[in-house]
């Protein structure tokens, strides 16, 4: 019988609606052990998880039994439901519309996993969207400034 091989790595970033910055210190590690079940539930493999107020990074070992929008819909739908049922934010809790999915071979996955590991310092020296499109043009994705995650209007 044959089997299926796959080693598929992928860091998945997305921000909050507006990128208000309402992920709090006090709830943000409910919430990524809360996303970390549904990784899990969706039997994919988490490798590390962390973001700031405003955004969320993921470094994921997909198996190919799903496709990434399928994964991010379930995410972003199940965490913000999650969010709002528990009352975590006086408004209601949206995600932005979009991510971003970049992959990696298995020599990065542990630069990868400090990266992220390390959003907090590396948030002093640069902002998010700095961050964003910087991945953006290290992986050569064309992209319009209009489309990149928006700052409340």
């Amino acid at each position: 019988m044959s089997k299926t091989y796959t080693q598929i790595h992928l860091q998945l970033v997305f921000a909050v609606k507006y990128r208000n910055a309402v992920i709090d210190q006090t709830w943000k590690p409910e919430l990524y052990k809360y996303i970390t079940g549904i990784v899990r539930n969706n039997n994919h493999k988490i490798l590390a998880i962390n973001g700031m107020p405003d955004h969320v990074h993921i470094l994921v070992g997909m198996r190919p039994t799903q496709s990434v929008s399928g994964l991010l819909k379930d995410i972003k739908g199940s965490s913000s439901k999650w969010i709002n049922d528990k009352k975590f934010c006086s408004e209601r809790f949206e995600w932005q519309e979009g991510y971003g999915a970049f992959s990696y071979g298995a020599s990065q996955v542990d630069y990868v996993m400090e990266y992220i590991k390390n959003q907090e310092a590396h948030h002093q020296k640069k902002t998010f969207i700095e961050e964003y499109t910087g991945f953006l043009k290290i992986f050569k994705i064309d992209f319009e400034e209009v489309f990149i995650f928006k700052e409340l209007e």
